[in-house]
C-alpha cells in the first residue's frame, strides 16, 4: 500500500503540474486577449480529463488527440450555446454525441480512444456550465476559436509534463506506450457497445429532463452524475457501486466546503485551496472514486464561491442533483439491456476514467 501511495503521489504530481502550467498560460491569454475567467476553468477541466487518457498513449494516439480535441472543444461551445437557447434540441444533440462516443468503440481500440477524446469536451461542458454560473460570469464566455486553442494547449502541456516525467523520473514509474489489445468477441446481442450507448443515452436524456424540471439552471449536476455512474459500465453492480461512491464522496465534499465557507476564505486564497484539494483528490483517486468525488465537490464549490455564488446555500441542491443522477443511471443500467459482468470487450468500455466531478 505504501508503494502504491508513493506511485499515486508521483502521478498526481505530474497531473497537477500540467494543470497549473496550462492554467498559467490560459491566465496570460485571458489578460492579453481580454477573455473571460471561464477560459481558465476550461483549461483546467480539459487538462484534468486528458491527463489520464494520454499517460500511456503512443505517438499516433497523441496526434489523433491533437486533431480531435481542439475540434470537439470548439464544437462544444456551439453546443453549449444551443442548450442555452434551445434546451430540448441541445439536450438531444448532447445525448446523441455521448451515445456516439460509446457506440463507435465496437470498431476496436483506435475507435475506443477516438470516442474518449470526443467525450472529453462534452464532460468539460458540464464541469464549466455557463447557465449555472452567476449572471456576471455569463457574459463574454469563451468563443469556439479560443476553446479550440485551449484544447491544443492542453494536449501540448500534458505531453510536455508527462514526457519530462518519463525522461527524468524514477525508472520504475515511467509509463510505457500501451499497444492496445484486440477486442474480445462477445456473444451478447445487441453488442455490449450498443447496449452501453443506449443505456448512456437513456440515463442522460432522463437527467436532462428531470434536471430542467426540478433543478432549473443547475441541471448539469444531474447530467454529470448520470454520465459518471454509467461510464466504463461493467455491469449492474459496477454502476450501482459508482453511484453510491459518488454520492458518498459528494456528501463528504459538502461538509468540507461548509467548513471552508464558515472560515470565510475568498479570492486568491480560495483558488490556491482549490488546487490543493484537487492534488489530494488526484492522489487518492486510484484507491476509491469516492475520494475524487469528495475533492471535486469541494473544489467546484470553491469555484462557484469565487464567481460570487452562495456555494454553501447551493450544496444541498447539489447533493439532491447527484442523488437523482445516480438513480437515473443505475435504473437505465439495470433495466435497459443490462451488460453482464465479465462479458464486456475491453475496447467497448470507456477508456477515460470518470474523473470530472
Amino acid at each position: 500500500m505504501t508503494a502504491k501511495l508513493i506511485r499515486n503521489a508521483y502521478e498526481a504530481a505530474l497531473t497537477i503540474t500540467a494543470v497549473l502550467l496550462c492554467w498559467g498560460v490560459a491566465l496570460w491569454l485571458e489578460s492579453a486577449a481580454g477573455l473571460h475567467t471561464d477560459v481558465l476553468v476550461l483549461a483546467v477541466a480539459l487538462t484534468l480529463t486528458l491527463s489520464s487518457s494520454q499517460r500511456t498513449a503512443d505517438t499516433r494516439r497523441r496526434l489523433t488527440a491533437l486533431v480531435l480535441l481542439p475540434v470537439t472543444a470548439g464544437a462544444s461551445i456551439f453546443l453549449g450555446r444551443l442548450i442555452v437557447s434551445h434546451y430540448a434540441l441541445g439536450a438531444v444533440v448532447y445525448t446523441a454525441g455521448m451515445a456516439l462516443a460509446i457506440w463507435i468503440r465496437r470498431y476496436g481500440p483506435v475507435a475506443t480512444k477516438a470516442g474518449t477524446l470526443l467525450a472529453l469536451p462534452l464532460v468539460a461542458l458540464l464541469v464549466v456550465p455557463g447557465p449555472a454560473l452567476p449572471p456576471k460570469a455569463q457574459s463574454g464566455l469563451v468563443t469556439w476559436g479560443w476553446s479550440a486553442l485551449v484544447g491544443a494547449l492542453a494536449c501540448g502541456v500534458v505531453w510536455l509534463v508527462q514526457g519530462l516525467g518519463d525522461r527524468f523520473g524514477p525508472r520504475p514509474w515511467r509509463a510505457e506506450p500501451d499497444p492496445g489489445q484486440p477486442p474480445r468477441r462477445s456473444r451478447l446481442h445487441p453488442r455490449p457497445s450498443t447496449r452501453m450507448a443506449l443505456q448512456m443515452a437513456a440515463g442522460i436524456a432522463a437527467a436532462f429532463a428531470v434536471g430542467r424540471l426540478f433543478f432549473d439552471d443547475h441541471w448539469p449536476w444531474v447530467v454529470l452524475t448520470a454520465y459518471v455512474a454509467a461510464s466504463g459500465n461493467r455491469g449492474r453492480t459496477d454502476v450501482l457501486r459508482k453511484g453510491i461512491e459518488r454520492l458518498a464522496g459528494a456528501t463528504v465534499g459538502t461538509l468540507l466546503a461548509a467548513g471552508v465557507a464558515a472560515i470565510g476564505l475568498t479570492g486568491d486564497t480560495s483558488v490556491a485551496l482549490m488546487f490543493a484539494v484537487l492534488t489530494v483528490a488526484l492522489w487518492l483517486r486510484p484507491l476509491n472514486y469516492a475520494y475524487w468525488a469528495a475533492g471535486m465537490t469541494c473544489a467546484l464549490s470553491l469555484l462557484l464561491g469565487y464567481f460570487g455564488q452562495d456555494a454553501l446555500h447551493l450544496l444541498p441542491t447539489r447533493l439532491e442533483g447527484i442523488a437523482v443522477g445516480a438513480v437515473l443511471s443505475v435504473a437505465s443500467a439495470w433495466w435497459l439491456l443490462p451488460v453482464q459482468r465479465g462479458r464486456t470487450p475491453a475496447a467497448a468500455r470507456l477508456a477515460v476514467r470518470p474523473s470530472d466531478g
